[in-house]
């Protein structure tokens, strides 16, 4: 069975009020989203990462069992649930609380307790420069023998050191097949498309927000699309669900590193659609709940 994992952090998104409401908490973190996506979607996906045994953990635990999400190779720990509150007035900011949570403090990769060896690894956000998670991932990245896909999903206000964050990503990008980045996440980075391409990258995706989304092939092609109209709730998760969509469309073609370059940007565009139209549901709806596959074929 072909397997899509994404691996890094959990934690609970703390949203604004509803009118008259009280702030709530629900799961999210950037490859723990792009996961239950996946999994919503219909393909076969593991999450690897270390969840905590509190109660918002076990919120965590729940959400991914339920979304159909394989567990057995995730862990399980003491350390407290790392928590993002949201706020939107004015405009859309997080408060991190971080310091020694769960999702920093992976030991091990155990691949055994899944159902069968993974062909597609997708990480990025937190979980590629924090904690002992962050060796972890990369030296596990750096043996794996599929398709590895990364979202760096940059946080500045969390980059205490810039430093150790380049280590982690450029081991990353020297071994990633598929890099979605936003115009934000580029520009903070300091890199050119052709930059990363040049890396040996097979596909660069840039999404554009309400203006959809584009990719750049190493062979030299470029596809765009637009972003479907909807009423905007907001944009949690948005990322996580494009890239969640992008894995199952490589998951159904049987994407490997030996064949991705040979995807035509026919398939790129038709790949580009199903995940901003995947997006721009998550994005009507509060909070990172993103889409089941029936509900896109009833739409």
């Amino acid at each position: 069975m072909s397997l899509i994992v994404c691996a890094g952090e959990s934690l609970v998104d703390i949203l604004p009020a509803d009118d008259g409401g009280t702030r709530r908490a629900v799961p999210g973190g950037g490859p723990m989203n792009a996961a239950i996506t996946a999994a919503r979607l219909g393909a076969p996906t593991a999450f690897v990462g270390r969840i905590s045994t509190d109660r918002y953990g076990e919120m965590i635990w729940s959400h991914l069992h339920d979304s159909n999400v394989i567990l057995g190779a995730a862990e399980r720990g003491p350390e407290a649930t790392a928590r993002a509150e949201v706020f939107v007035d004015p405009v859309q900011r997080f408060e991190f609380h971080g310091d020694g949570t769960a999702d920093t403090a992976l030991g091990a990769i155990r691949t055994e307790a899944l159902p069968s060896a993974p062909t597609i690894l997708h990480s990025g956000t937190l979980g590629i420069f924090r904690g002992r998670t962050a060796d972890t991932l990369a030296t596990w990245m750096e043996s794996f023998a599929g398709l590895v896909s990364l979202d760096p999903n940059v946080r500045p206000a969390l980059i205490d050191d810039p430093g150790r964050w380049w280590s982690y990503a450029d081991r990353w990008l020297a071994r990633a097949h598929l890099v979605r980045g936003s115009d934000e996440d580029l520009d903070w980075m300091g890199l050119e498309i052709n930059d990363i391409l040049d890396r040996g990258t097979a596909a660069v995706v840039r999404t554009l927000g309400a203006d959809g989304a584009e990719v750049y092939l190493a062979g030299g092609g470029h596809r765009s699309v637009p972003a479907p109209p909807i009423k905007f709730v907001d944009a949690v998760g948005a990322g996580d669900s494009f890239c969640g969509a992008l894995l199952v469309r490589l998951h159904e073609a049987a994407a490997t590193p030996d064949t991705i370059a040979g995807l035509d940007p026919d398939w790129w565009e038709a790949s580009l659609r199903f995940a901003v139209g995947v997006a721009a549901v998550t994005c009507a709806r509060p909070g990172a709940d993103p889409p089941y596959r029936r509900e896109l074929l009833s739409a």
